[in-house]
C-alpha cells in the first residue's frame, strides 16, 4: 500500500467523470489502501481515485486527523439540506491555493463498502463538505468550478505563479 503520485491541475483526468465500481475484489482493496496511504502522505481530508489517475468512483475520507479512514464506492448524494454553509476548500491536485465554497449544510449519501454492500450515511459540517467536494470530483467537477468566474480566475493566476516559482 504505497502512496501513489498525485496528478496536478490542469490534467484532463480531473475533469472526467469516473466509472462506477462494478467489481469488489482484492484489486479494489489494494487501490483503497494506496489511496489511504496517499491521503496520509498528502495530509489531506479526502481523496478520490481520480487524484491518482484511476477513473473509478472510489473515495477515501479522513476529515479528523488521526481518525479512522472511511471508504466510499459509488457514492451519491441522495438528500441535501436547503441550508448552505461556506467553508475553505482546496485540492491536493492544486496545492497552495484555497477559497471559500458554499455547499449544503448536511447531506445523506448512499454508497457501497469494499464488499459491495449498500450503505447510507448522514453527514454535516466539515464531513458533509468533504463528501460533496469528493463526489463532485468523481463527476469531473473540479472544486474551482464552484467559485464565481472572478474568484476562479484569481485562484488560477495564484496557482500559476506558485507553479512557476517552483
Amino acid at each position: 500500500m504505497p502512496a501513489r503520485p498525485l496528478i496536478l491541475w490542469p490534467d484532463p483526468r480531473l475533469r472526467r467523470s469516473c466509472a462506477r465500481v462494478e467489481t469488489f475484489d482484492d484489486d479494489l482493496r489494494a487501490l483503497a489502501a494506496d489511496l489511504t496511504a496517499s491521503l496520509d502522505a498528502a495530509m489531506a481530508a479526502g481523496l478520490t481515485a481520480a487524484h491518482v489517475g484511476e477513473l473509478r468512483r472510489l473515495v477515501v475520507l479522513r476529515p479528523e486527523p488521526g481518525g479512522p479512514a472511511s471508504v466510499y464506492c459509488n457514492p451519491e448524494v441522495v438528500e441535501a439540506a436547503p441550508e448552505r454553509a461556506a467553508g475553505r476548500e482546496g485540492s491536493v491536485s492544486m496545492p497552495g491555493v484555497a477559497d471559500d465554497v458554499e455547499r449544503a449544510a448536511w447531506v445523506r449519501v448512499r454508497f457501497q463498502d469494499l464488499d459491495g454492500v449498500g450503505q447510507e450515511e448522514r453527514a454535516e459540517g466539515f464531513r458533509a463538505a468533504c463528501l460533496q467536494h469528493e463526489i463532485d470530483q468523481l463527476d469531473g467537477v473540479f472544486w474551482i468550478e464552484r467559485l464565481s468566474r472572478l474568484r476562479r480566475e484569481r485562484i488560477l493566476k495564484r496557482f500559476a505563479k506558485l507553479r512557476d516559482a517552483g
